[in-house]
């Protein structure tokens, strides 16, 4: 696991912090499908309430003054946390697995466009990443990232 603290979190842009909750979404996948696998579903069902809430938080984020393809992200991530919800009901491995290509596949596209397109400097007003932040309180005021 690697620790990120609160000052980090905040210095990142708001394509850095996407990119941060789709690794982190990944990483909740993998415990969630491995804890269907042990039968351990109590845990499996914690897994997929983070998957659920970095969804949230993804959605959080779009800007709809983008135009049409923040309302499809949206419709997608709707789509994802539905998917999950029926493999958490289920304890579906497969609907789990079929979730998270889509989430993969997102999360891929995402890494690559910031690879390719210019980081924009954020002014320091609050954005909706910061105020809905995805901090599990730490000893050392620190968030998971998944790693």
């Amino acid at each position: 696991m690697e620790w990120i603290t609160k000052e980090i979190v905040y210095q990142k842009t708001p394509q850095q912090l996407t990119a941060l909750l789709y690794e982190a979404g990944l990483e909740q996948f993998t415990k969630a499908a491995w804890y269907i696998h042990q039968e351990n579903f109590l845990e499996a069902n914690r897994s997929m309430q983070k998957i659920n809430d970095i969804l949230e938080r993804l959605g959080a984020g779009l800007s709809y003054e983008a135009g049409i393809i923040a309302d499809q992200l949206d419709q997608v991530y709707n789509f994802i946390v539905d998917t999950v919800v029926q493999a958490n009901i289920e304890k579906d491995a497969v609907k789990l697995r079929d979730a998270e290509r889509l989430f993969q596949t997102l999360s891929d596209a995402w890494n690559e466009a910031l690879k390719t397109a210019p980081v924009r400097p954020v002014k320091r007003k609050q954005n909706a990443y910061e105020q809905n932040v995805f901090i599990e309180e730490q000893p050392t005021n620190t968030l998971e990232t998944g790693k």
